[in-house]
């Protein structure tokens, strides 16, 4: 999982909403790392930034979305040791800008569903991603 995560590029293909990347910082995931993306379908896509705000290998990715003017979401992805592999948890808060006035029971029920579909797609990229031949024999010198 933490592969996944750690691949800045695969984020449009397991993020809900996240339609296309711009670039990748170097560093990603470390703290201060930024993904620079774009949210939202062509015409009306908005491009900013995804930040690491707290990054604790191979268990925590704290991170710090931004899609203004809908505002700035703080998004927590743990994982844990479970008898299938990972237990993956995805949550989600609005703390900046309209999104955060907006906050209600609602909201957060789309936001659930959401992640939920996120996470999916994370799953079907774990369990399913061949890695290339080539990958394995230079990881394995």
């Amino acid at each position: 999982v933490w592969q996944i995560l750690s691949d800045g590029w695969l984020y449009p293909v397991w993020v809900v909403g996240a339609t296309h990347m711009r670039d990748v910082d170097e560093t990603w995931p470390q703290v201060g790392a930024r993904l620079h993306h774009q949210v939202g379908a062509w015409p009306f896509a908005l491009s900013d930034t995804t930040e690491v705000i707290e990054s604790e290998p191979p268990r925590l990715l704290r991170l710090l979305g931004r899609a203004w003017p809908a505002g700035e979401v703080h998004i927590n992805l743990t994982i844990e040791p479970h008898s299938d592999g990972a237990l993956v948890t995805m949550a989600e808060a609005p703390v900046r800008g309209p999104a955060r006035v907006l906050d209600n029971p609602l909201q957060r029920k789309l936001l659930m569903a959401r992640n939920r579909e996120s996470l999916t797609r994370l799953a079907a990229i774990v369990e399913n991603r061949r890695v290339p031949e080539r990958q394995v024999q230079a990881s394995a010198r």
